[in-house]
């Protein structure tokens, strides 16, 4: 049963945050406010807070709850409390970790941390910390649990129940059980609540579900995660080569996983480098640090809309007013190109786009785009004669077709081109669109005006 906690509110009221109340060093207070807080709502100020604030506040956990605090808190977190702590509570909070857990803190610690960790735990809680870091960096072995109750196929439901009264108190999930022959061959799964309902001497072969969805341990932990979500599967077993039962990916390391996965994605779609911890932590010189590398590049790369002005400045000598429309334009243009990309990435993340669908996605990202780009060029004309005129009206129509169209055919490749080169995807979408289409879109503008005006 889930522990409760008291719901009375401390001294020091309820507007006032952690971080308030331990830089003002009212300890008393900050203990009270630990007291009668939750640990996902601890770890979240926790991770808030600085790196010394947030050591200070641990420490005053209760040696009782502390573990299920730290247990909430991001690897990158941990790690930060665990420097500062003595040897023997830094020892026990590394020791009641699942394995699996531990690992990923290990990912994000140093050298020297990640040594201590290791030399400090008991000899099985190293073998099978050790046994999980020799899988590769994002497989689905780094995110398993590896304490799994396997059951033979031969046991009856009542043999089966004892079983997992016997070991399930080591395994971090008992919902889904593993069923398994005399090599540990996984030959399919049992719910436990298959057992609960089913009579004490039925079979548990005559329950299994034979040929489960599984994934092997050097899969990407990413496509292990996605495979839960379209089958619904509560914990997913993870094999070796041989199908040999290695562990369980669990539901919240799978929600784990596809978190990190989308805030990446997030991070490169929006031009800026992916970052861990909590983005109220970070300084503004950290924020800056991730963001200037993406914005420099992409200012380079804008220096080619620069280039076409230019070599197109006899055009616009001719006819001045075309330049009134260039910020509509490649305004339209990068819009519908990012929209493409966006769409794109995602159902590449999803699985609904394969590299094999490119030429299918080209045809249909440029019908949409043809299509917006109709609908566009309607507000185009009317707003072109209003203030210029018809001769310029209709070159910005035409204009506008052309511009949507070649943007969502290259917004919607970009992403699957990359794939293919075996690089992210994230990385060629929005911000990287909408610069190629805001040069090139201006080639088509000048083109248009040479070919419809006859200059």
């Amino acid at each position: 049963m889930p522990q409760s906690y008291p719901r009375h509110e401390p001294a020091a009221g309820p507007a006032e945050s952690l971080r308030e109340i331990v830089a003002d060093q009212r300890l008393d207070d900050a203990r009270v406010w630990l007291e009668t807080r939750q640990p996902h709502v601890i770890a979240d100020e926790l991770a808030r807070m600085g790196d010394v604030g947030a050591g200070v506040a641990f420490r005053l956990l209760d040696e009782d709850r502390a573990p299920a605090v730290f247990g909430e808190l991001e690897p990158v977190d941990q790690q930060q409390i665990l420097a500062g702590l003595h040897d023997r509570f830094f020892l026990d909070l590394v020791e009641g970790m699942d394995p699996d857990d531990r690992v990923r803190m290990l990912r994000e610690t140093p050298a020297g941390v990640a040594e201590r960790v290791l030399a400090g735990l008991s000899p099985h809680e190293r073998r099978v910390t050790s046994a999980l870091l020799e899988y590769p960096e994002g497989s689905a072995g780094r995110y398993m649990t590896p304490e799994v109750v396997a059951l033979p196929q031969e046991l009856t439901v009542e043999q089966a129940l004892r079983t997992v009264r016997e070991e399930g108190a080591n395994a971090e999930t008992v919902y889904t059980l593993p069923v398994v022959d005399a090599g540990r061959r996984l030959t399919g799964i049992v719910e436990l609540r298959e057992l609960v309902l089913n009579p004490p001497d039925m079979m548990v072969a005559d329950l299994v579900v034979t040929e489960p969805a599984t994934a092997y341990a050097t899969d990407p932990a990413e496509d292990a995660a996605r495979l839960m979500t379209e089958t619904n599967d509560m914990n997913l077993p993870v094999v070796d080569g041989d199908g040999r039962l290695v562990g369980l990916l669990t539901f919240d390391d799978a929600v784990e996983v596809i978190e990190a996965a989308d805030t990446e994605d997030f991070a490169r779609q929006a031009g800026t480098a992916p970052w861990t911890g909590h983005y109220m932590a970070a300084s503004v010189w950290q924020l800056a640090r991730y963001r200037a590398l993406w914005l420099s590049l992409l200012l380079i790369a804008a220096t080619l809309t620069v280039g076409v002005t230019r070599a197109f400045e006899a055009t616009l000598e001719q006819v001045a007013t075309l330049a009134l429309f260039i910020p509509m334009l490649i305004g339209a243009g990068g819009n519908a190109g990012a929209q493409a990309a966006t769409a794109c990435v995602r159902a590449l993340a999803v699985g609904e786009v394969r590299g094999s669908d490119l030429l299918k996605v080209v045809w249909r990202e440029l019908r949409v785009g043809l299509v917006l780009g109709s609908l566009l060029a309607l507000f185009g004309l009317v707003v072109g004669t209003l203030f210029v005129g018809g001769d310029v009206a209709a070159v910005v129509g035409i204009t506008l077709v052309l511009i949507c169209g070649w943007a969502a055919t290259i917004g919607g490749t970009m992403p699957l081109l990359a794939k293919r080169l075996r690089i992210d995807p994230a990385v060629v979408s929005a911000p990287m669109v909408t610069t190629f289409v805001d040069a090139t879109g201006l080639i088509i503008y000048f083109l248009t005006a040479k070919a419809v005006l006859g200059i």
